[in-house]
């Protein structure tokens, strides 16, 4: 019997079929029923069966991972929801305006990233021309452990090596 005949709006998905539709492997499905983010119910014969809705639920998952997301912080977002529902149009533009200040962060942290890649970035080894300019006798280190520059704190600025 062809899929869209036997298939109704109504009728659960195994977990091949949900995989396939939700472009994500079974072992994915897995793990995110594990990981508590999506629900199945089990046939007599105790095979997955999942609900529709879930294939809207992974896609909510993916999307959320794809900004970034950490695994908490979607598990967290579902959270907020009634048990078990799945997010509408209206829940993902409340839970994504919320993480707009999350996103524009991380934004300004890869334009930062990207910026300062090929100048000092104040890890100490003072191996680069530029360090001894940027981090002359390891001067970032007073600001604490790690590549300091591309932490946030500013390098001084730079001094003129003619003088």
């Amino acid at each position: 019997m062809p899929e869209s005949i036997r298939l109704s709006a109504s009728s659960p998905l195994t977990i091949g079929e949900l995989a396939q539709r939700a472009g994500v492997a079974p072992s994915a499905v897995r793990f995110y029923e594990a990981e508590g983010l999506m629900r199945s119910q089990r046939s007599a014969a105790g095979h997955r069966r999942y609900p529709r809705s879930e294939l809207r639920r992974i896609a909510f998952i993916r999307a959320a991972q794809s900004i970034g997301l950490t695994l908490e912080q979607i598990r967290a977002a579902l959270a907020t929801l009634p048990e078990h529902r799945t997010p509408t149009k209206a829940d993902w533009e409340k839970l994504s305006r919320d993480w707009r200040t999350l996103l524009d962060a991380r934004i300004a942290e890869m334009t930062r990233l990207r910026d300062q890649l090929t100048s000092c970035i104040g890890c100490g080894c003072l191996s680069l021309k530029t360090c001894g300019l940027y981090n002359q006798g390891d001067q970032a280190a007073a600001k604490g452990q790690g590549a300091r520059y591309l932490l946030g704190d500013r390098p001084p600025p730079a001094r003129n090596p003619r003088r």
